[in-house]
């Protein structure tokens, strides 16, 4: 089975208003599936540069796409409390007319939760915050009636979100990471959609492997969760200008990451690997942020035929 192919943006790394709608229009005319970014306020290392807030960043998409789905990839549940996210996501959801993915996060990055004073916490209690707050936001969106919670992270009293969701059970639930025990048993139990991040192709298979163990603990089937991979792309219209774009930079080490490198037939090849390991779509990482060239001949050699 062939993925869906769509795109990855990196908010924190360039993204202004100009080349968000430029992206997005591009994207929703080339016929990729979807445009998913990230949510962060800054790079891991210097230099900084300009960033747009998420939330904001896919209101405006909700309003301005007609075919596109979108969503975080992901957004960490240490920025902002569960009630918000569900809030804002069942908004946004409605507005776009139900194309929102809700991807979910733990949080991992130092250097921004420093700087802009949000607690990262170890990981234990990190990864207990992350549970609590994705079963906050499943059961908000998901139950009809008041929510009673009691956690050590947060805490509900007969709360529920007004309006309801449109789209009976609000947006689909993403969870994103490659953690073999915390992270697949979280995408288990709540997830409608698994997104690995930056994995090479045998690592994958076992990654669907053990997440397929834990859906059955849960009661579930394996088709009920879609599988995703968010990955890297080095892509050139000819090998030498690979070359050029991979200067600097070891090739296979590359690979072992899981990111795809190639000519449009390389690449085409290496996304129906995917497709044959189970991956149901694929969220390409685009970096040149100006470069709609680029994109397009990207849609012609992915997308077509």
């Amino acid at each position: 089975m062939k993925p869906e192919i769509a795109l990855m943006i990196e908010g924190q790394n360039g993204l202004n208003w100009t080349r968000w709608q430029r992206i997005a229009r591009a994207a929703e005319e080339l016929g990729f599936a979807g445009l998913f970014r990230s949510d962060h306020f800054t790079n891991p290392e210097p230099p900084d540069r300009e960033a747009l807030e998420l939330w904001v960043s896919l209101t405006w998409l909700a309003g301005h796409t007609r075919r596109l789905i979108f969503g975080p990839l992901v957004t960490p549940m240490s920025f902002r409390h569960p009630v918000l996210t569900a809030w804002m996501a069942a908004a946004v959801d409605d507005l776009s007319g139900g194309r929102l993915v809700l991807g979910l996060g733990a949080g991992w990055q130092v250097r921004e939760h420093e700087m802009f004073g949000f607690d990262l916490l170890p990981p234990r209690e990190r990864f207990l915050r992350f549970r609590e707050g994705v079963e906050v936001i499943y059961r908000l969106l998901r139950q009809d009636g008041p929510v009673d919670f009691q956690g050590r992270f947060f805490r509900l009293r007969g709360a529920t979100l007004r309006l309801r969701p449109q789209r009976p059970g609000g947006p689909p639930l993403l969870i994103g990471g490659n953690g073999l025990r915390q992270t697949l048993a979280i995408a288990a139990r709540y997830a409608d959609e698994w997104n690995a991040v930056l994995v090479p192709l045998e690592r994958l298979r076992e990654l669907n492997a053990r997440l397929d163990e834990y859906l059955a603990r849960e009661g579930r089937r394996p088709e009920e969760v879609r599988r995703s991979l968010m990955t890297g792309l080095i892509f050139g219209r000819d090998p030498a200008e690979v070359r050029r774009k991979l200067v600097g930079r070891p090739e296979e080490a590359l690979r072992a990451w899981g990111i795809l490198i190639g000519t449009p037939s390389a690449l085409r090849e290496q996304v129906e690997r995917l497709g044959e390991a189970g991956v149901q779509r694929v969220m390409l990482q685009w970096l040149e942020l100006d470069d709609l060239g680029g994109l397009e001949r990207l849609a012609r050699a992915l997308l077509e035929g």
